[in-house]
């Protein structure tokens, strides 16, 4: 290669601007995040994830910045389109790819199936949602991931490599979150975080549960009715409390 060549090769790429920045900002959140995750152990408190989701939450942050710009659908032929808030499971999110698919299948049959393949994976917003259970060693799992890509990367790493830890970032940020929740110690599927109520019957301790059950014994009692005075007769009212001397 001659030094023309050489000099115009050199000059072919640029390291964007603010990337060194954002990756060593990057690296110093992920460094700090194996000592967090390391204090956890199985039947920990929801509050003790809270500084892991924290964590994750702003490495994610950090790695869909480096990465490039993100599709809301996860359709590559509609990426900033519609969100579908039906879509059946194991559809897309794209509304307009949806719509095609009903229209194809009502007028096609079954055949038309095949013209859009169902998601692999849940998507929010474009990044990955795993699928539950989440558990302690599922995040650890998913961190595990993490650190291995994050050696890898540099100032010269292709965006497809700022993609795939972003992805894996956001997975991990979705176990913690889960995690960091208030379990459900009244066992009402309901409110899962309600408090738990001292004098309600075994099964029945949702503190809110329990107060309409109450609520609702009360109404549907019959109301005392007084008896009918006659005209020109005179009430007896019964005072509750009796009068001040003086």
């Amino acid at each position: 290669m001659s030094p023309q060549e050489q000099r115009g090769h050199s000059r072919g790429y640029s390291v964007p601007t603010g990337r060194p920045y954002a990756l060593k900002e990057l690296q110093a959140a992920l460094g700090s995040l194996g000592d967090h995750l390391a204090e956890l152990y199985d039947g920990a408190l929801p509050a003790e994830y809270e500084a892991v989701a924290d964590a994750l939450y702003t490495a994610f942050q950090t790695a869909a910045g480096l990465a490039p710009a993100k599709s809301y659908t996860g359709c590559p032929e509609h990426p900033n389109g519609a969100l579908d808030p039906e879509a059946p499971d194991g559809w897309g999110r794209c509304l307009i790819c949806n719509d095609r698919r009903r229209l194809g299948l009502r007028a096609q049959g079954a055949r038309a199936a095949a013209a859009a393949p169902p998601a692999a994976e849940q998507r929010r917003l474009g990044y990955p949602v795993p699928e539950p259970p989440y558990t302690l060693q599922a995040l650890r799992a998913c961190v595990r991931t993490v650190e291995d890509r994050r050696f890898h990367l540099g100032f010269s790493s292709p965006a497809e490599e700022f993609v795939q830890i972003a992805d894996d970032l956001h997975r991990a940020f979705i176990v913690a979150r889960e995690l960091s929740r208030p379990r459900n110690a009244s066992g009402c599927s309901e409110h899962p975080g309600a408090p738990i109520d001292p004098d309600a019957p075994p099964g029945e301790a949702c503190i809110f549960c329990a107060g309409r059950k109450r609520r609702a014994q009360r109404s549907a009692q019959t109301p005392e009715m007084l008896p009918r005075i006659r005209r020109g007769e005179r009430r007896q009212l019964q005072r509750r409390f009796e009068r001040p001397p003086g």
